[in-house]
């Protein structure tokens, strides 16, 4: 709550954290905790029973966490499984993988049903330069139109470092030339990957000055196009 009064954000997605693997108990109460405009993205396995999917769904889950990374509960192997049994109550799938390896899934994603979402920017666990396959990869998801990329945590990839971030500033810039109607902001916060404090939330936030110059694209991928994915 401190942090959204800094950025002067009202709306929040709680992003199931790996460590609590499929209970979303802790979720959904720190959704009900910070009321009305806060929605959640959870875990289920694929053997989950409607009425938990309908419970879930009731307080506010909209989508499920495929995390392919190490520390993931849901890989490629049960995403098919999973987002078909999620996809009827009309959660979306919210994708993190080294976003070099997207040639080789692509296919397996253009055939998820409904809608996408990638996360930190392709998280390109090298950063790539625009012109790489797998980059161009990412742009033909977001021309399915049922692909949104989440411009986040460039402190997770980043070679050149902050405060800049420049190489994956870059590919942040091309996205939102690409395709700015879909493009999401996320904070990321708090940070679990890094040394508590060594990052600076409002100059993330910042950063999208940089990302997304023009003032009709910011507004894009922190309300409207937000409030169109996730149902605000």
């Amino acid at each position: 709550q401190a942090l959204q009064k800094k950025l002067g954000l009202e709306r929040v997605i709680i992003v199931q954290p790996n460590a609590y693997a499929d209970d979303n108990s802790l979720t959904v109460a720190c959704m009900k905790r910070l009321g009305r405009g806060a929605e959640g993205v959870g875990v289920v396995k694929a053997d989950v029973k409607d009425a938990e999917l309908e419970r879930l769904t009731r307080a506010g889950i909209v989508g499920v966490r495929i995390m392919t990374l190490p520390g993931g509960m849901l890989h490629f192997d049960v995403m098919d499984q999973v987002v078909a049994r999620v996809h009827p109550f009309g959660w979306h799938a919210n994708i993190q993988l080294d976003g070099r390896n997207l040639p080789k899934v692509e296919a397996q994603i253009k055939r998820l049903p409904g809608k996408f979402v990638i996360d930190h920017n392709g998280k390109y666990m090298e950063p790539v330069a625009p012109e790489h396959e797998s980059f161009l990869v990412l742009k033909k998801l977001l021309d399915t139109g049922r692909c949104w990329v989440k411009l986040s945590a460039p402190y997770e990839t980043s070679k050149t470092g902050a405060p800049k971030y420049e190489d994956v500033s870059k590919l942040a810039r091309a996205l939102v030339k690409h395709a700015p109607e879909r493009m999401l902001w996320a904070s990321n916060w708090p940070h679990p990957s890094v040394p508590p404090g060594s990052v600076d939330d409002l100059d993330l936030l910042n950063l999208l000055a940089d990302w997304a110059p023009k003032e009709a694209d910011r507004k894009k991928l922190l309300v409207d196009n937000p409030a169109e994915l996730y149902g605000f």
